[in-house]
């Protein structure tokens, strides 16, 4: 009979409420599992009508116990169902009165008897870790990862009297990554999904919609509880089947070999993508070949030459180190405590006596799991410990590596002091003190997280704009130091934290970032300020500003990159499913340009960081030190070595060999149209490497007669004059409509005479210094060729007879089509102006569209039917209308024809840096 038999439907507005069948339930299991599945089922509408456990263990009730017992659902701790094979009467009785309709056992491991199993009107229903029947028996996600399958799942099955042999009601599957261990297979989808699972076949059973299909016999497999003297590696096989073997039987019962006469247990397996890093050989029994120690772990070869890295190591006693540490495991010297360590010490050892209650005192000797503690307490301990030792962070690996109370609290002490943490961070800087602060710069190359001098040695100066002056010498990168950048970004991508990190820890790491950058955006926007000329008060705002924003937008991407499903043609008569998966390419090269150092530095690389990827970043020569700074604060935030390598230099020699590097799988460029062709070719003659490219434009800025004048001419200023006119998307040439044309030139004649020109660091400057001597000296040539070529120039077009490279705002009217003027970018404070007849709007749009670039373009009209035509019809990345340089993180930034291809900022950035991988399931 149904609890609930009635079935109705509510309506509320838009939505419905759907009562369905629902069910007595007899919950019969333990664990973290079973405690979930009987909550999902009661918030189902079920009626858990009696709970059968295990008894409580040194004092401490089953998950499933604690939750029924809260609830005040009938719970039963029954040490054995049966006696000798026989059903223990008074219990079965106990079982019988509770009127249960379905049995559900999410995870049992007491043996229940076919009267119980058969007694409930439905049955009752197991849930199985694999994909039946392989794998029946216990330990079934072990067998799964040491078979190397490469599907693992779960099934829902009838309980009948064999061993995991009866029909099947619900099956998943999963692929198995490969680095997959039994915890992350599962906790990403045996867990959650399996109790998901669960309700349903419940629900299915309730609804009389179960299937009972029988299992085949083709494919079963049995495995038992391996022991620990059956565990030993077996070296003489490929690295892959070595790794499977390591990670199905990590943690219990442990993978062992025997290094140095003592058996040793091998922990954190991975397979070795790229190059084998340099280490110490360590002889191990029965291989053909030493390991290494290495500074990720210690490296194992298998017989077909290939490799793995084992994390962590247990001896003999219990004590486990880092594999990385195995030389050095012996040196650590106990601390003496001070008065207040050995308070904290009293305090961690009450939290040990509150988890170890079967433990009368704990002592100096006392060995948390030998104790009886198991993988909950773990994280019990952990999260205790931050609640009562003022946020002390520990991870899970901290307890599993000082298992003894005392080598517990002297990890805990090295930590307070600040002992355990990586090597420091040694930073050469250059110190000025400007802009009323003390300011702190790098200036080596950063590499696998340390700053040091180039391979060669060679270093470059850093110009002040402002003045011509030295800042700072910086090292000029050879090759050789780019292969070690690569290299180091590989090794980081494949087998360091970062490749195996969660998506939300690593947007946890890049807001960090991006906090640490706010936290110094007064010296970032003042290096900015002497290194690129930049006025201090819009570096402030925009170079710095905008790429804390940047990072803070793609930190919050890191957990929402995602693949579809997609419904296809099914193989009749099975069925398929076809998804994507997103995933990261591996190392990225982006090579950024001068003008904005900082912005186009977060622009390119915290979409590259978000997707999971490392990288490779070359900055401009002429403005390096706000790279290098960035570099800095990485360490500090936390982002681990060799995730991102910063590399001064030339563009002809580093740049050169990133584009024809086998190894970089992504090359993102900003910077000059010829450059960007050169570079797509040695991308595609190297490696075939993908590319995005952001390069020169020539953006057509259309002002109508109708539009309102006042702010036409204020937005045209900030067209052309923002940031020296050193923008990418600066209105190379502006249309002014002919009834408005002498009106407009005056009132911008008007503005361009207030423009104060001076020291970009005083706060009342508009226009600092050009980026370096060799763009100026190209705007002077560029204002000398408009002259010959009859273009009239009414402003400016000199160099300011100060110290430093400044260039007076400059304004050219009278341009025609076929001028240089008209068709070659200036990349400087120069406006270019041409009148259009009135009322011509297809002849103005044919010759805005008249040109290889297509970066942006800009409309000023107040007839909005008239806005929405031209912006269809502008050939050009970006459409501003009734504004200018409004550029958001959010909103996709790139170009047309010759400006490039590819998108920097918003969802569009992340797919630059992603690839689609379809996978498709028969079943």
């Amino acid at each position: 009979m149904l609890w609930t038999a009635n079935q109705f439907i509510r309506k509320f507005s838009t939505a419905t409420v759907y009562y369905q069948n629902k069910l007595k339930l007899a919950l019969i299991g333990q664990s973290l599992f079973g405690q979930e599945v009987y909550s999902q089922l009661r918030k189902e509408g079920h009626k858990v009508v009696g709970v059968f456990t295990v008894p409580d263990k040194d004092g401490k009730a089953d998950p499933l116990a604690v939750a029924a017992e809260k609830d005040g659902t009938p719970v039963f701790k029954f040490p054995r169902w049966r006696v000798k094979g026989k059903p223990i009467p008074d219990i079965v009785n106990a079982y019988k009165s509770i009127g249960a309709e379905l049995n559900v056992l999410p995870f049992c491991s007491q043996f229940i008897p076919m009267n119980v199993i058969d007694h409930p009107k439905h049955g009752s229903i197991i849930y199985h870790p694999s994909i039946l029947p392989a794998h029946r028996g216990a330990s079934a996600i072990n067998w799964t990862l040491i078979h190397g399958d490469k599907k693992a799942g779960f099934s829902i099955f009838w309980a009948d009297d064999g061993l995991d042999t009866g029909p099947i009601l619900l099956q998943r599957e999963c692929p198995v990554e490969p680095n997959d261990t039994v915890d992350t297979l599962y906790n990403r989808f045996l867990f959650p999904e399996g109790i998901k699972g669960m309700v349903e076949a419940v629900q299915l059973i309730a609804d009389g919609k179960a299937p009972r299909v029988p299992q085949s016999e083709e494919g079963a497999s049995y495995e038992g509880i391996q022991k620990k003297e059956n565990c030993k590696v077996s070296f003489n096989q490929p690295a892959e089947a070595i790794h499977n073997w390591i990670r199905g039987h990590d943690k219990v019962p442990g993978a062992w070999t025997v290094i140095d006469g003592q058996v040793v247990t091998l922990y954190g397996s991975s397979l070795l993508g790229g190059s084998v890093p340099t280490g110490q050989p360590l002889d191990i029994e029965g291989t053909s070949k030493p390991g290494l120690v290495t500074s990720n772990g210690l490296v194992l070869f298998g017989t077909d030459g290939k490799a793995l890295v084992v994390r962590n190591l247990q001896f003999e006693d219990g004590k486990m180190i880092s594999a990385a540490k195995y030389f050095s495991a012996g040196e650590s010297v106990s601390v003496e405590l001070t008065e207040e360590e050995k308070t904290t010490a009293q305090q961690i050892r009450a939290i040990w006596k509150g988890i170890l209650s079967n433990v009368p005192e704990v002592e100096e000797s006392t060995d948390f799991f030998k104790s009886g503690a198991a993988s909950m307490d773990v994280v019990r301990l952990v999260e205790e410990i931050k609640q009562k030792c003022d946020g002390l962070q520990l991870q899970n690996e901290d307890v599993y590596m000082a298992t003894k109370f005392e080598d517990f609290i002297q990890m805990i002490v090295r930590k307070l002091r600040g002992e355990d943490k990586e090597e420091e961070l040694i930073v050469d800087h250059v110190i000025k003190n400007i802009n009323n602060m003390t300011v702190k710069m790098p200036h080596q190359c950063f590499i696998n997280g340390r700053f040091e001098d180039a391979e060669n040695g060679k270093t470059y100066d850093t110009v002040n704009p402002t003045d011509g002056s030295v800042i700072c010498k910086v090292s000029y990168a050879s090759v050789g130091d780019v292969d070690r950048a690569v290299a180091a970004a590989k090794d980081a991508f494949e087998t360091g934290p970062w490749g195996k990190m969660n998506a939300r820890d690593r947007g946890r790491l890049l807001y960090k970032l991006a906090d640490l950058m706010e936290e110094h955006q007064e010296e970032l926007a003042t290096i900015e300020a002497i290194d690129s000329g930049a006025v201090y008060t819009l570096a402030l705002k925009t170079h710095v500003g905008m790429s804390v924003q940047t990072f803070r937008y793609f930190a919050g991407w890191c957990d929402k990159i995602q693949g579809t499903t997609i419904p296809i043609n099914q193989a009749r008569p099975n069925h398929n499913l076809t998804f994507t998966k997103k995933e990261p390419l591996g190392v990225c090269a982006i090579v950024i340009p001068w003008n904005y150092p900082l912005m186009m530095l977060a622009w390119k690389s915290a979409a590259c960081l978000a997707a999971g990827n490392t990288l490779v970043l070359k900055p401009a020569q002429v403005t390096p030190l706000t790279a290098l700074k960035f570099a800095e604060l990485t360490v500090k935030a936390g982002i681990p070595k060799g995730v991102i390598n910063i590399i001064p230099g030339s563009g002809g020699l580093v740049g050169q060999r990133m584009s024809d590097h086998p190894d970089i799988r992504k090359l993102g460029f900003t910077g000059s149209t010829p450059i960007g062709k050169h570079i797509m070719k040695s991308c595609a003659l190297s490696n075939l490497k993908k590319v995005s490219l952001e390069l020169g434009g020539k953006s057509p800025l259309i002002i109508f007669q109708d539009c309102d004048l006042d702010k036409a001419v204020r937005m045209g200023m900030g067209s052309v004059f923002f940031n020296k006119g050193e923008n990418c998307i600066a209105a190379g040439r502006l249309f002014v409509e002919e009834s408005i044309h002498d009106e407009f030139l005056r009132r911008v004649l008007e503005e361009v005479k207030k423009m104060k020109i001076g020291d970009p660091l005083d706060r009342s400057t508009d226009h600092g210094p050009q980026n370096h001597r060799a763009h100026m000296e190209k705007l002077l040539e560029y204002c000398e060729i408009g002259k010959k070529e009859g273009a009239t120039l009414v402003y400016g077009g000199q160099q300011v007879q100060r110290p430093g490279y400044f260039m007076e705002p400059t304004v050219f009217t009278d341009v025609e089509d076929h001028m240089y003027l008209a068709k070659e970018e200036s990349f400087g404070p120069i406006m270019v102006i041409s009148k259009f007849k009135d009322g011509d709007v297809d002849g103005v749009l044919q010759r805005a569209n008249d040109t290889e670039f297509g970066l942006a373009s800009g409309v000023f009209t107040r007839d909005i039917s008239k806005a929405m035509y031209v912006s269809e019809r502008l050939e050009a990345g970006t459409v501003f209308i009734n504004t200018y340089n409004k550029t958001d993180v959010a909103s996709p930034f790139g170009g047309f024809k010759q400006s490039g291809f590819g998108k920097d900022l918003g969802e569009e950035a992340l797919h630059e840096y992603l690839r689609t991988k379809a996978v498709t399931v028969e079943y």
